[in-house]
């Protein structure tokens, strides 16, 4: 959001926001991602000339070397009709992986807002307020692990365990359990340190929140017998485990929007879930690769490649607009 050029409507919607806002000016702004003085700028032009004094300027001819060729653009419509659960900028990647040419985030929203596919302004997302003071800087550096629930019909409340790499965010282990105790716990690292293949002498840091089954004397003993070091989160003060609270959040928003009558029918929806989240989801966070990417140490090789398909599509455009302003 921070570099993307706005077009008349996208200002005029984003000043909307700002004025309805109850966060206040400069939260709303934050959370846009839009600099106070690029949006009092904008303001003032649309008080002193209403709606056409957002306008872009006018460019000269040769600033248009970079226009998005026609097939390209419909390619981005295309692949946006055939998923339409990516957002834009999950789009871009997604087309720069696979479809032979680079585009970026804000020329997808722009084709996609003039197809009438948007209609709506980048969403408002809530993120934490404060991290993790030492952050990790590799994988299996300090897991976090935290649980959440869910209402199966005809059989009760069952609560989801978790085990997320903070350095990845990939889910390293995850299990549907009928209660919330420490021994649910332990099978959740046990099938995470499995999963991992971690070497037992050397095991990541456990975050976790103060409930009582991480506070329990049991899993004190577990951890021990592990070689694990435990770090809890401040009371009163979840944004500690910021990644954690926001794939739980993540995930839910999905997987709740249909109703599960059996815990085997909610395991198969979970793993779906999970498998699209860790191999498939662009993560804006990790530079737009997959956790998994990260986690088996991809991530240098894709970014390198997005690199050179960046270069090699500039260059074709722009070989292209020489070429027919010669023959004007």
């Amino acid at each position: 959001m921070k570099y993307m050029r706005f077009t008349q409507a996208e200002k005029m919607e984003i000043i909307q926001i700002v004025r309805d806002s109850e966060l206040g000016v400069n939260r709303t702004l934050k959370e846009l991602g839009i600099h106070k003085s690029t949006f009092y700028q904008w303001y003032g032009k649309y008080q002193d000339h209403g709606y056409d004094g957002l306008a872009p300027k006018k460019r000269a001819v040769n600033s248009q070397w970079n226009k998005i060729p026609d097939q390209h653009r419909q390619k981005v419509v295309e692949v946006a009709l055939d998923l339409p659960e990516l957002s834009p900028r999950e789009l871009a990647c997604h087309i720069t992986d696979n479809k032979g040419f680079f585009i970026s985030e804000s020329s997808v929203y722009r084709i996609l807002k003039q197809r009438g596919l948007i209609t709506s302004p980048a969403h408002l997302l809530m993120r934490a307020d404060s991290e993790f003071k030492d952050k990790t800087t590799r994988i299996n550096q300090m897991w976090q692990t935290d649980f959440t629930y869910f209402k199966i019909i005809g059989w009760g409340w069952y609560f989801l365990s978790t085990v997320l790499d903070d350095y990845s965010r990939y889910i390293v282990s995850w299990e549907l359990c009928s209660s919330m105790t420490s021994k649910d716990v332990e099978r959740s690292i046990d099938r995470a340190l499995l999963n991992s293949g971690m070497n037992i002498n050397n095991p990541p840091r456990l975050l976790s929140d103060n409930g009582s089954c991480y506070i329990s004397n049991n899993l004190g003993d577990y951890l021990k017998s592990v070689g694990m070091d435990q770090v809890r989160g401040a009371p009163n003060h979840p944004q500690t485990q910021g990644k954690i609270e926001r794939y739980h959040r993540s995930m839910k928003n999905v997987v709740k929007l249909e109703h599960y009558y059996s815990p085997g029918e909610l395991k198969q929806r979970l793993a779906e879930f999970v498998n699209y989240y860790n191999n498939h989801r662009y993560h804006e966070s990790l530079q737009n690769v997959t956790p998994a990417d990260v986690y088996f140490g991809r991530e240098k090789q894709i970014l390198k490649k997005r690199n050179i398909m960046k270069q090699k599509t500039m260059k074709k455009r722009r070989n292209l607009y020489l070429l027919n302003y010669s023959k004007v």
